[in-house]
């Protein structure tokens, strides 16, 4: 399944201001990066993949559209998928990015 181009267009008028944005594709989706930290993607799953801080994990996951995100068979902290159901309004949409953009803004840049 490919990423979900208008749920990508969203996100990006929402990130399009921050300093050290980048796209790239990853994880079968357009991540949005922030300083070479991935920040939210439109998954090629559907919905958005985002990270967050892993201590905020269990507090977000009592949102019914969020669940962590599985790698390999094994649940990660910190990285959450959040279902479309969960994303249909722009103020849904904007918790959810501002959150993976403050996280991905909290860490060391890449090179």
């Amino acid at each position: 399944m490919a990423y979900d181009e208008e749920l990508a267009n969203r996100v990006r008028e929402l990130v399009q201001v921050e300093e050290g944005i980048t796209e790239m594709r990853m994880f079968g989706g357009l991540a949005f990066l922030i300083n070479g930290n991935m920040a939210v993607s439109a998954s090629g799953q559907g919905g958005l993949l985002l990270r967050v801080d892993p201590a905020d994990t269990g507090a977000l996951l009592s949102d019914p559209n969020a669940r962590r995100f599985v790698m390999r068979g094994r649940e990660m902290d910190g990285w959450l998928r959040i279902h479309p159901n969960g994303l249909t309004t722009n103020r849904q949409l904007k918790r959810w990015v501002a959150r993976g953009v403050a996280y991905a803004r909290s860490l060391p840049p890449k090179r």
